[in-house]
């Protein structure tokens, strides 16, 4: 991963050394990409139908070896064989033998998420005995030849391979025979630059059953991937330049600053992160295989809990039920659930051990962005907090707004939730963002300590590397987004737009196609290859 890369995903130069390098001219946005898709979608609606799925293989693994460091494809190959035998050995085993099967299943999973913590952890584990032992007036520097690169997308196949390991052993997905078909579920080139996370249970099968061509299918995926294009040129990186150069010098950018850069990296991430989804989801379309949905109008939410089941919708669902539900019936918690519920009562017991185990589970999330404790705060625990608060406070807030007649469900509440639910994800996000945790912390005495909102009108905000008629884009493309996301709450935007008369539609996405052609960020220092959740 190029410097630039590491910039923008907020990482020190020592974690940037660790990630994989992605070739620029294999980005999913480059030319080179789209003409390797190009040819792509035409042999595999050109070779026979039994073909198509070694058709998707070949070039899942052809997109790998192109991607950036070629023996880097034996870590997900490895991940594959592992889970393989794993899934092979339990559809050997009878319920009879159920502590062989879950031998099976625990060694299963040790070795991914070991391999996993290897590549992705191991500096996270040095960083925080070096903390530890600064604190103590120790060396700070233990460690620090351990670096390893990353395999692009490990996260995601790892987690999506071992939640159909956990599937098979209770019995709710088929064990998949064939090696090679497993290997596709897994490597499968456009999910393993970003997610979704998948379920084998619910889209596995689509990847191997024949599918004929569909102009409809084709050109309403095609539609999709332009509109990611659009968020992702054509918006996300003008707002990144304007980010990357407040963060980059935020102490010479306080007060306002901060916060209006802030404000933008929440958009710039979602406009990057679904960006990325609708180019993947609307490729995938095109082949006649429909992924999981990533996102839902996040912005919208009137609450945290809300966000997170609008936001990255397939990892929440994936450690709720792979980490948060059998966390929950593990015999400490039902013990610790047992206790609670003798001491402060059958409701608060139960609320507190939930409390307890989302604890663990927010941990996770954090740790699953990266080897770094702004990830574990600004992704993890901070939200683990806000749910927490909320749940607690959700009562007393009902019987205030009961005293004053305040009408919970009316516009104006429901307003100041959407705009207070935006302020505490832009917090979490500045800790995500930020160089490191003492940089977060110093951004935001630096945003609290100066009043400066005269910089919204005095001119001084074309400073940061946009020229006037570059924000004047990046506004107008950010209305346009909210209108989208407007239309979204209501239904699919593409049907609304298939009804119209011909002209219409052709107008509408020429339109589109021509912003993205004139108005995408291709300048000096921009990589196709760059996205912010490809380092993950």
């Amino acid at each position: 991963m190029d410097e630039r890369v590491g910039n923008s995903m907020g990482r020190s130069p020592s974690i940037e050394s660790v990630c994989a390098e992605t070739d620029v001219y294999m980005g999913i946005t480059s030319f080179y990409f789209l003409c390797f898709f190009a040819i792509i979608l035409i042999l595999y609606y050109v070779v026979p139908k039994k073909m198509q799925w070694g058709l998707l293989l070949v070039c899942s693994v052809a997109y790998y070896l192109l991607s950036g460091n070629g023996m880097l494809i034996l870590y997900p190959i490895a991940s594959v064989t592992t889970c393989y035998a794993g899934i092979r050995l339990l559809a050997s085993l009878p319920a009879e033998e159920g502590g062989r099967r879950k031998k099976a299943l625990v060694m299963t999973i040790l070795v991914n998420i070991g391999i996993l913590v290897v590549l992705k952890y191991v500096n996270f584990g040095i960083y925080t005995i070096d903390g530890i032992a600064a604190l103590f007036g120790r060396s700070g520097e233990l460690i620090r030849s351990v670096n390893f690169l990353i395999p692009l997308g490990v996260s995601f196949y790892t987690f999506s391979l071992l939640g159909y390991v956990v599937d098979v052993y209770y019995g709710i997905a088929e064990p998949q025979k064939n090696y090679l078909k497993l290997m596709l579920y897994g490597m499968y080139f456009p999910v393993i630059i970003s997610g979704p996370i998948l379920k084998y249970r619910e889209h596995g099968e689509q990847f191997f059953a024949p599918h004929v061509f569909d102009y409809r299918r084709v050109t309403r995926g095609l539609q999709r991937m332009l509109w990611g294009f659009f968020k992702k040129l054509v918006i996300a990186e003008r707002l990144g330049v304007l980010v990357d150069t407040v963060y980059g010098g935020y102490a010479d950018y306080p007060g306002a600053f901060i916060w209006i850069a802030t404000a933008c990296y929440a958009f710039q991430l979602y406009t990057d992160f679904s960006g990325c989804m609708d180019i993947v989801v609307g490729m995938s379309e095109s082949f006649g295989i429909l992924l999981p949905e990533n996102f839902r109008t996040p912005f919208f939410a009137g609450s945290i809990s809300e966000y997170w089941r609008r936001w990255h919708i397939t990892l929440g669902v994936w450690m709720k039920e792979y980490v948060f539900y059998p966390v929950l019936r593990t015999k400490f918690f039902t013990g610790l659930n047992r206790s609670w519920r003798e001491k402060f009562g059958k409701k608060r017991g139960k609320q507190y051990t939930t409390f307890a185990a989302m604890f663990i589970l927010w941990f996770t999330v954090g740790i699953w962005h990266g080897g770094d404790w702004k990830f574990v705060i600004g992704s993890g625990l901070l939200h683990w907090f806000y749910i927490v608060m909320e749940e607690l406070l959700e009562a007393p807030c009902a019987r205030f707004m009961d005293k004053r007649h305040i009408d919970p469900k009316g516009r104006v509440v429901g307003i100041v939730r959407v705009v207070r639910t935006f302020f505490l994800v832009c917090i979490g996000d500045l800790f995500f963002r930020a160089a490191s945790v003492g940089d977060a912390f110093s951004m935001l005495r630096g945003a609290v300590s100066v009043w400066n909102l005269s910089v919204l009108w005095n001119g001084t905000l074309t400073e940061l590397g946009l020229e006037p008629i570059e924000m004047v884009i990046t506004g107008i493309s950010l209305f346009l987004l909210l209108g989208v996301a407007i239309l979204q709450q209501k239904g699919s935007v593409r049907d609304r737009i298939a009804g119209r008369v011909l002209p219409v539609r052709w107008l509408i996405w020429y339109a589109l196609l021509f912003s993205v052609i004139l108005l995408g960020c291709y300048g000096p220092g921009y990589s196709a290859g760059e996205f912010i959740y490809q380092g993950f």
